[in-house]
């Protein structure tokens, strides 16, 4: 006789605690925002090198270190700072003859070359600097990117504009759904690739002058943002 009553107050307070619950675990709405912003490269870097042929490897690996060194002090006359600039590939390398049905095909040369990669804090000093490098015998140029290195910095005004496009985008949801949004719950910022402009200069030495176009790169923020639904709307 007493379980129908001991059933009946769990029940109750079963009822009661539901509220209380479901305020552990509010409704949100939870939008995307974007917003982009162009800013100049303030960061150029490009790679140089020689490439030296010989019949033995030691002709060609002294014709090489002589004709890097050209390269290397030119590079100094530009007022480029020795941190800048640091070799990223050294090579030499057997040359064979076109295969043969009959046997291996003999070595006929050596391949010695040698490459740094420079950074140029100075956009407009490229095209000077390609034609002091190719002017100096590097005879492979390329692989050119700019970059804006204060990206984050430059971002922040994006990144209000991209909250308030995430709030725009929310209002219109919980328009159609009849509901009012509250205050926000979370904030996070989307990652996204910082754009580079990457190219592949001639790698031979060039008759004219180089010319080069910087441009402006577009930097571009996401966040992701959930508002609470208020309650009794």
């Amino acid at each position: 006789m007493k379980k129908p009553a001991a059933l009946a107050a769990i029940f109750v307070a079963t009822l009661l605690a539901a509220p209380a619950l479901a305020d552990d675990f509010p409704s949100a709405i939870t939008v995307s925002g974007e917003a982009t912003i162009s800013a100049a490269p303030d960061l150029a870097q490009i790679d140089a090198g020689v490439a030296n042929d010989a019949k033995s490897a030691k002709e060609a690996s002294d014709a090489n270190n002589a004709a890097m060194g050209k390269v290397l002090l030119a590079l100094k006359g530009t007022g480029i700072a020795e941190k800048d600039y640091q070799t990223s590939r050294l090579s030499l390398q057997p040359q064979y003859a076109p295969n043969r049905s009959n046997g291996a095909s003999p070595v006929v040369s050596f391949r010695a070359s040698n490459r740094v990669t420079v950074k140029i804090r100075d956009v407009t000093k490229v095209a000077g600097i390609i034609d002091t490098l190719v002017g100096a015998g590097a005879n492979d140029i390329g692989n050119i990117s700019f970059e804006v290195t204060q990206a984050s910095k430059l971002l922040d005004d994006a990144r209000e504009k991209a909250v308030a496009d995430a709030r725009r985008k929310a209002e219109i949801y919980a328009k159609a759904t009849g509901v009012t949004l509250g205050a926000p719950l979370s904030v996070s910022e989307g990652s996204a690739p910082m754009p580079l402009f990457k190219g592949r200069m001639a790698t031979a030495p060039m008759a004219a002058p180089a010319t080069v176009a910087p441009g402006e790169e577009t930097l571009s923020v996401t966040v992701n943002v959930s508002w609470a639904i208020k309650a009794g709307q």
